[in-house]
């Protein structure tokens, strides 16, 4: 089953001191790019998450987002803001000398400051936030490769009904290219009535050029590879790999053949079954470009 490139996922989990939530997102890129958005906190672990992401997504371009949300239950510390702490000793000096106030500046004083003092808190256990953060990071990539699964198979449904239809046209091209040389024998011939009247034509000069008109006009080669080609594009369906480069050069080489096919066209129905053909080459090229 082929994968979209496109998803979305969100993952939260409620640790010990905190809350997790992780949020994915994707779309088409020629190769995997994973950017990271987290707090400053959580930074030692980005490129663990990168190589995580990049172990499960073999292609897009995916956004992360992280956040940390502490619970009720962290362990909080108070810490002093010495810096803010010591500018307001001296403010509070300076205010004494210049209105001759009582030199005594109470701690109290200081610290009913605002952000003298704050709550912070106690060192993170790496190991543990590495393991919650994991949980929540798991389920948001399981939620992303459900929905480009889902994406998938939707892409393919539409892929296989243009195979259908292209199988469909080169059928009825392969049965129409024999009658062309045909028919523009019986025009050539009936041409040369026309303008020599009484004169009998030489047939083997119309043998000759029949056989020129026949093998300029012969896409029995471009038919074969054609359908090879497609065998090959499905055969990629059931592949447990990217797929999508594959599939984009296979569509090249499957245009290379219907160019070819449509430069040998001398009839107006052939080119029209050719011009349909191209056309659903160039839908499903732009399908391809989200396949993973």
């Amino acid at each position: 089953m082929i994968k979209s490139m496109t998803g979305y996922g969100k993952g939260q989990l409620v640790g010990s001191d905190a809350q997790y939530s992780v949020e994915i997102k994707t779309v088409n890129h020629r190769h995997i790019d994973v950017s990271v958005k987290c707090p400053r906190a959580l930074l030692y672990l980005e490129r663990e998450i990168k190589k995580h992401i990049s172990g499960r997504l073999l292609r897009g371009k995916v956004d992360v987002f992280i956040n940390r949300e502490s619970t009720e239950e962290a362990l909080l510390t108070p810490v002093l803001n010495d810096a803010l702490a010591a500018e307001y000793v001296k403010l509070f000096t300076q205010m004494s000398s210049q209105y001759n106030l009582s030199s005594d500046i109470p701690v109290s004083l200081i610290a009913a400051q605002r952000d003298v003092i704050q709550l912070r808190e106690v060192d993170m256990d790496e190991d543990v936030v590495r393991d919650q953060l994991q949980g929540a990071l798991t389920l948001a990539i399981a939620a992303v490769e459900k929905m480009r699964q889902q994406e998938g198979a939707a892409l393919q449904a539409d892929i296989q009904m243009r195979l259908d239809l292209m199988e469909t046209l080169l059928a009825t091209i392969e049965t129409r290219s024999p009658q062309v040389a045909i028919e523009w024998q019986q025009k050539l011939q009936s041409r040369l009535a026309r303008l020599l009247d009484d004169v009998e034509p030489d047939p083997q000069r119309i043998a000759q050029e029949l056989a020129i008109f026949a093998d300029r006009c012969d896409i029995c080669e471009e038919v074969v590879r054609f359908k090879s080609h497609l065998q090959q594009f499905r055969l990629l369906f059931d592949s447990a790999e990217a797929v999508g480069r594959q599939m984009d050069f296979l569509l090249q080489e499957l245009n290379r053949e219907t160019n070819t096919m449509g430069s040998k066209s001398n009839d107006a129905e052939l080119t029209s079954h050719v011009v349909m053909i191209k056309a659903e080459l160039e839908k499903i090229r732009e399908q391809v470009q989200n396949i993973e």
